[in-house]
């Protein structure tokens, strides 16, 4: 039996397989996650290693060349970049594309771990990251206040950093431009030459000093206590009173021979918020998590923090939730809008309600059946997605326009009854209508074998048009045969 003659004579299964894509849609629609761009894992990764004290010249000839050496024996890179400046190397790799990235970050660690002993000892260990655009800040804030800065960065960094931490969705929150506490230690070269102590014996003996070592354990019957000498320093007067040299039976110590001071780390960076001196917090969000929810959750915790904390002043500078629900908004009303206007074309080119309402239907039911492939896909909402609906949204009547005007054409010339006219006038054109829709399918399905960034922009916008229109196609043979059999019996002209 053929798919217009089925939907003709079981109008009630019909019309449940139409309510079943429909409420399945709906509820699609409110899981989906909202973002701005489909997910973009470049296959690149980075290697940065940090020589203190090094010149570009030494790093590109101690780090910089043999970290190349080691990560072209990676299988699948096609390219390495590396960059050496004071102190710090880095290595770009790029791997061919449909490379899994994290299998790669994996290979890449366990070259680097094997010939770590090529690299000089008191390098600080390479630490390989991968591009992903999700693991840019959803939302940055700018904190500042009139207490002291370095209260303020401890006060954000006991407090209110891990507050945003524990909001749903929220991966990593960091903080930057901060007054981070240092002890500074300030030798007096005069008086260290004087006494011929070098400045590695200072450096050991205060290193020495400050430690925190197991001591063994002691066992007695059934019990068994864990023994620690704690050694650390507790304050400044135990910095100073450091010995570190002694001298015919007498103790130098360090604030002999230097200036010990509490203070901060010199600054790298300088944030201000609204001119006034501050910090800046960037939060994360986790890869599978809705962006929109997320800073929606990011602002009702800066409300609630504004009157824990009223002497602190938190402003949202970048919210990319905000952007992202405008851009969405604006697509989606470009969609309701076309599909409005799409109605309003047809009626007036139809003059009949009820044949406007029968074609009218494979709008709707294509969009919210869509949104189950976007669901299910694992795809997002987004700018291609919903584009991808815009662009379609007036295709998906052409079908049931061609379908509809045979059916009125066998009604007036051969005067056959609703029924049959419904049944053979769907059967009749469904050749062509089946060509005219994958002639357009295959403009926008090659752009699913398009590599690099363009085909994963690209990608979902060709799976979301394919899939409306073919929806689209199914419901001018099902639904539209089968409303226009029922809306259309009582009359004679449609």
């Amino acid at each position: 039996m053929n798919l217009p003659g089925f939907s003709v004579r079981k109008p009630i299964f019909t019309t449940m397989v139409a309510l079943m894509i429909i409420i399945i849609g709906a509820v699609s629609l409110g899981r989906l996650r909202i973002d701005l761009l489909p997910d973009i894992e470049l296959p690149t990764l980075s290697i940065t290693t940090e020589y203190e004290g090094a010149s570009p010249e030494v790093i590109e000839r101690l780090v910089t060349r043999i970290v190349e050496e080691i990560v072209a024996t990676v299988p699948g890179v096609e390219e390495i970049t590396s960059t050496s400046s004071d102190g710090r190397s880095r290595v770009r790799v790029t791997f061919a594309w449909g490379t899994q990235i994290d299998t790669a970050a994996l290979d890449v660690q366990s070259f680097l771990e094997d010939e770590i002993n090529e690299l000089p000892e008191d390098i600080v260990k390479p630490r390989v990251r991968k591009f992903d655009i999700s693991s840019f800040p959803v939302v940055i804030l700018g904190i500042s206040s009139n207490i002291d800065p370095v209260e303020l960065t401890r006060l954000i960094e006991d407090q209110i950093r891990y507050r945003f931490s524990r909001i749903p969705g929220v991966a990593q929150v960091d903080l930057w431009g901060g007054w981070d506490r240092e002890i500074r230690i300030e030798l007096d070269p005069d008086r260290v030459k004087a006494l011929g102590i070098s400045l590695n014996r200072i450096l050991r003996v205060i290193r020495d000093a400050n430690l925190d070592l197991p001591a063994g354990k002691i066992e007695e019957g059934r019990y068994e206590v864990t023994l620690r000498a704690p050694s650390e320093f507790a304050g400044l007067d135990q910095i100073r009173n450091t010995v570190i040299f002694i001298q015919d039976g007498a103790a130098v110590t360090l604030d002999q021979v230097a200036h010990v001071k509490d203070t901060y780390q010199k600054h790298t960076r300088i944030v201000r918020v609204n001119k006034d001196r501050g910090l800046r917090v960037g939060i994360r969000k986790q890869s599978d998590a809705n962006t929109v929810e997320v800073s929606r959750g990011i602002l009702a915790e800066i409300e609630s923090l504004k009157a824990v904390f009223p002497q602190v002043n938190i402003v949202p500078v970048i919210n990319q939730g905000n952007f992202i629900q405008r851009s969405i908004s604006n697509v989606a009303r470009s969609v309701l809008y076309g599909g409005g206007l799409a109605i309003i074309v047809l009626l007036f080119f139809l003059r009949s309600f009820r044949s406007t309402l029968v074609i009218s239907m494979a709008i709707p039911i294509s969009v919210i059946a869509t949104f189950m492939l976007i669901y299910f896909g694992g795809f997002t909402l987004n700018l291609m997605t919903l584009g991808g609906l815009a662009l379609g949204i007036g295709m998906m009547v052409d079908s049931s326009i061609v379908v509809l005007e045979n059916i009125f054409r066998r009604q007036e010339e051969n005067h056959e009854p609703p029924m049959i006219a419904s049944v053979e006038g769907a059967r009749e054109v469904a050749p062509a209508i089946v060509a005219s829709t994958f002639t357009t399918l295959v403009v926008f399905l090659p752009l699913v074998f398009v590599r690099g960034v363009s085909g994963i922009l690209f990608e979902e916008l060709a799976y979301v048009m394919a899939f409306a229109l073919i929806c689209s196609l199914a419901v001018s043979l099902s639904l539209v045969p089968m409303l226009a059999s029922r809306l259309l019996a009582s009359h004679k002209n449609i």
